[in-house]
């Protein structure tokens, strides 16, 4: 094994401590007769146990050694990798360096453990290569990165030489892209001083159906959404209005509808706001389409970071890149709290000029360029998303009084109308059901 790991080109900055060169290194010391069988025994146990790991991680299944170097090439950001996500396949001589490196993965994929086990007492190896997982449940792992591992592991399977490998590989880079912004819907920043970019692998999979209501809305949030997948000109959104109205699930929705077509999340805080040209330089020459979402966007008086966010906006030396747009939802129309103070308005020979502060306060909010109202339902309108969300959820051994009567008692209890305030009394409903 080592012997073919030796002879990788552009994939050969893999993590020397990652489980593919732990076991080069334990197949050296075995055939080089440098360890004890049991010192080597441990050691392959180590990786394999490190290797199950990583399985559960992404819900590997069937061949988890297929699945695992299939997991390597796909999140490996190199200048092959990264032009052909961008340019799709390409002619040119690196496409020599591929092919062999790809010739070297279909060799480990074919590789013989026979020897190996049969020498040292193990059976290891031939269990990992037909794997069946007690659970697949959706939450465990990112189903994105399982299903799409599973799909091009099989065809890297049926290859018939490094060629094929090639062909195949170089086809998921153009459709999914490589590393983790191909293969995850959204990501998060974490750290203080140091931020560093993760995946969110469980996403709420809502999708827009699921909102009863605010069709108007939703119809306004997907035509801008889609002319920005498709390179056409589009708005950043602020969807604002009153709490539990859907602002943030159709935020989520839109991203799971359109993740196909390329669009991806990042989440970030008002904290992290002076992270904001850092992230875009990171993301501006990927061949994504980013919403950088921000939840419950508002300030106080005292808080200056919207000067950042006015800045990348619109108003910036380095212009925002095409593929990047800012989505936020808020609770107040106008982001940054007001006061009696900065409505004193001064009148001079007639006119009224209104205070500079207002207009300082103001120009964030100018700078979304749609701006989607989510208003709190009326009574009827509450009633129908109860009845909506009883018949989605399954039969329910009570009157339509009766759930309105015991929907109108809850809401009085629990923070008023509002979508959010219905479907939390049909989850009450459901958990009382024998």
């Amino acid at each position: 094994m080592y012997r073919q790991i030796s002879k990788l080109i552009i994939y050969n900055h893999t993590n020397k401590d990652s489980i593919l060169s732990s076991l080069g290194h334990v197949f050296e010391r075995f055939d080089k007769k440098e360890a004890s069988p049991e010192q080597l025994r441990s050691e392959i146990y180590v990786q394999i146990r490190r290797l199950l790991e990583v399985s559960t991680k992404y819900g590997f299944d069937n061949n988890l050694w297929h699945n695992y170097l299939t997991y390597l090439m796909i999140t490996d950001e190199n200048p092959f990798s990264l032009t052909y996500e961008k340019a799709g396949k390409q002619e040119g001589t690196v496409n020599i360096f591929a092919i062999n490196d790809f010739t070297v993965f279909k060799d480990l994929f074919d590789f013989d453990f026979s020897r190996i086990e049969a020498e040292l007492g193990i059976n290891c190896f031939s269990v990992i290569s037909n794997y069946h997982a007690i659970s697949k449940r959706e939450q465990i792992y990112n189903k994105n990165v399982s299903e799409k591992v599973r799909a091009l592991s099989a065809q890297i399977e049926q290859a018939t030489d490094g060629e094929q490998v090639f062909n195949a590989v170089a086809c998921f880079y153009r459709d999914y892209g490589v590393g983790m912004y191909g293969l995850n819907k959204a990501f998060r920043l974490e750290g203080d001083d140091s931020v560093t970019m993760r995946p969110i692998t469980n996403m709420e999979p809502v999708n827009l159906d699921d909102l009863v209501g605010y069709e108007l809305q939703k119809k306004a949030l997907i035509e801008n959404t889609e002319a920005f997948v498709h390179g056409r000109g589009a708005n950043n959104v602020l969807l604002y209005g009153d709490s539990g109205t859907g602002k943030s699930t159709s935020i989520k929705a839109i991203v799971n509808k359109y993740y196909d077509s390329g669009l991806r999340m990042i989440e970030i805080y008002k904290h992290q706001f002076r992270y904001l040209s850092r992230i875009i330089s990171e993301i501006k020459n990927r061949n994504y389409r980013f919403i950088i979402y921000m939840d419950d966007l508002s300030f106080e008086e005292q808080e200056i970071e919207y000067k950042y966010l006015k800045a990348i906006i619109e108003g910036g030396v380095e212009t925002k890149p095409d593929n990047v747009l800012i989505y936020a939802t808020s609770n107040r129309r106008h982001l940054i709290k007001e006061t009696w103070k900065d409505r004193t308005d001064s009148e001079i020979d007639g006119d009224i000029h209104r205070s500079e502060t207002i207009e300082e306060k103001m120009s964030l909010v100018n700078r979304f360029g749609l701006s989607i109202g989510y208003m709190k339902p009326s009574r009827n309108e509450f009633d129908d998303i109860v009845m909506e969300l009883v018949k989605r959820n399954g039969d329910i051994s009570m009157s339509r009084e009766e759930i309105l009567l015991e929907a109108h008692r809850w809401e009085m209890r629990n923070g008023g109308i509002s979508g959010r305030t219905a479907q939390q009394f049909v989850n009450h409903l459901c958990g009382q059901k024998k």
